[in-house]
């Protein structure tokens, strides 16, 4: 029998993944000491259940795809998708698809646009890819200098918020440090940024002119340039804790600041990847909760040791379930939105359908379905996006109660 052990300290709680919710489970909600025993919280009477169907999308036979950094699906169902056509070998480039990549609901090839062009700065690596609701198109990039773009459908350039060459530092209201993600929310048009790889920060700017409003940290704090807690080594963007802190984890948020979305309840929740966990907050800014994810995971042996990567949300109208991509386990974890407990997982590292390179941004679609983005080439390289497609429910397993 598997066993969850979630333990609640004041309002974090931690998590492990389960390989299947077709079990008995026995759970644990403990108080600070972790000592007392109580029954499941969770408010959702079943669980949902997804059918991997592997590389999904149909490009032409002139192109070939990338690495694949982010989806999302727009309102009419369509599926955007941002790749890094760069990453190519070199005997590749010639067949190389667009960055953005548009879909319809069968994978069908609607259009691809972008790159480098007048008016702009393109990404030097492209990362995040938002379609908000009166149909523009928001793509960002991790590279050193990028900046965040705005466009329409079409891929003409509308407006472009931050500009390259300027001092990196998380107090620069204009400009950003390496955006992971963003979101439109659309009763205030605001854009909320996850600031991101180099600053450690969620901004907020306006959508039509980009004038910032706002900005917070971890907890709702002030964001600082200081260390967001003590380190050992490094593998590739990501500075790797050398334990995790308290029961409460980083006073900061521990780069990168992956990605964000925010519920129909106007919640924001922001994936904290170096910080292995999802923290969750008003549109003020005002904390309200936090979410540790594969908090045991640890490099070498787990990765590169961080694990939130994306999340998304169930399609019903209260968005009972949280999807969230765990990066270095390499598995999508599924959560009761409202209690924060924990409910299946599913994935491993591979090349098989169902299974993931390294696991990065999350969408779904209006129909419930998943779409998985993948940044690190394997043998044979996962240059895909994968459609997992929910086939159904199954209970919620009998919460057993130890003496």
């Amino acid at each position: 029998m598997s066993l969850i052990s979630i333990c609640q300290v004041g309002r974090a709680r931690a998590s492990r993944p389960l390989a299947s919710a077709r079990i008995v489970v026995a759970v644990l909600l403990a108080s600070v000491s972790c000592g007392a025993l109580a029954q499941n919280t969770t408010t959702v009477t079943e669980i949902p259940q997804f059918r991997p169907e592997g590389a999904w999308t149909k490009l032409p036979d002139r192109w070939t795809m990338s690495l694949v950094s982010s989806t999302w699906v727009d309102d009419d169902q369509h599926l955007w998708v941002l790749q890094r056509p760069r990453s190519l070998p070199d005997e590749e480039r010639s067949r190389a698809a667009p960055p953005v990549l548009e879909f319809d609901q069968n994978g069908n090839f609607i259009q691809g646009w972008g790159g480098p062009g007048d008016g702009f700065d393109w990404p030097e690596t492209e990362h995040g890819i938002h379609v908000d609701p009166q149909g523009f198109v928001w793509v960002g990039g991790n590279g050193e200098e990028d900046q965040i773009l705005k466009f329409t459908k079409s891929g003409e350039f509308v407006m472009q918020i931050g500009k390259p060459g300027q001092p990196k530092t998380n107090a620069d209201t204009e400009n950003l440090y390496r955006p992971a993600d963003m979101v439109v929310h659309a009763a205030s048009n605001e854009l909320i940024v996850a600031d991101g790889y180099g600053n450690k920060r969620i901004i907020v700017f306006d959508a039509d002119t980009g004038e910032f409003k706002r900005m917070w940290g971890a907890f709702g704090g002030t964001p600082s340039d200081a260390p967001a807690a003590p380190r050992v080594g490094s593998d590739g963007n990501a500075e790797l804790l050398a334990h995790p802190l308290g029961p409460d984890g980083a006073p900061q948020f521990v780069p990168p600041v992956h990605a964000v979305k925010v519920s129909n309840d106007g919640l924001v929740y922001v994936a904290d990847r170096g910080g292995k966990r999802v923290q969750i907050f008003t549109l003020d800014g005002g904390y309200v909760d936090q979410l540790f994810i594969g908090r045991e995971c640890r490099a070498p042996d787990c990765g590169n040791g961080t694990t939130a990567a994306g999340v998304a949300f169930s399609t019903d109208a209260e968005q009972r379930y949280l999807y969230v991509a765990n990066r270095s386990q390499a598995q999508i974890m599924v959560f009761d939105r409202r209690a924060l407990a924990f409910l299946d997982a599913f994935g491993s590292w591979g090349s098989e359908p169902g299974q993931f390179g390294t696991l990065h941004h999350l969408s779904v679609d209006g129909n419930g379905n998943l779409y998985t983005a993948e940044v690190t080439p394997r043998t044979p390289a996962n240059r895909r996006v994968q459609r997992f497609t929910l086939t159904g429910f199954v209970p919620v397993p009998t919460a057993e109660k130890h003496r």
